[in-house]
């Protein structure tokens, strides 16, 4: 039987929730609204995982709209009222942290 770790570290992001589906949503929103007609299905294939920095520059590099200097600050800024009204837990993951608990490993 394999040894049990001694600590397990848990990243929020991906591993207990699922902040990309509310994040992608919003996303598609703004663009939309600022003149890059786009879908949350788009955004969640082509800017998941990414900063809104990179995200900004392929859309002015590619397309004539402008998001704005201050875009990066403003999406920053949104995100907290924006993940306080739910996130999504990862499938199993409750599960996973009482089994941990359980078998009395720190985290």
């Amino acid at each position: 039987m394999p040894e049990l770790p001694k600590l397990v570290i848990f990243d929020c992001d991906g591993i207990l929730v699922d902040t990309e589906n509310l994040a992608n949503r919003r996303l598609a929103e703004w663009l939309t609204a600022a003149g890059y007609p786009t879908s949350f299905k788009y955004c969640r294939k082509n800017f998941s995982g990414r900063s809104m920095a990179s995200v900004q520059k392929e859309i002015e590099e590619k397309t004539s709209v402008r998001l704005g200097a201050d875009f990066v600050d403003r999406w920053n800024a949104g995100l907290p009222d924006l993940f306080a009204h739910g996130v999504e837990a990862i499938p199993y993951v409750r599960e996973f942290v009482e089994a941990v608990r359980s078998a009395g490993i720190a985290y």
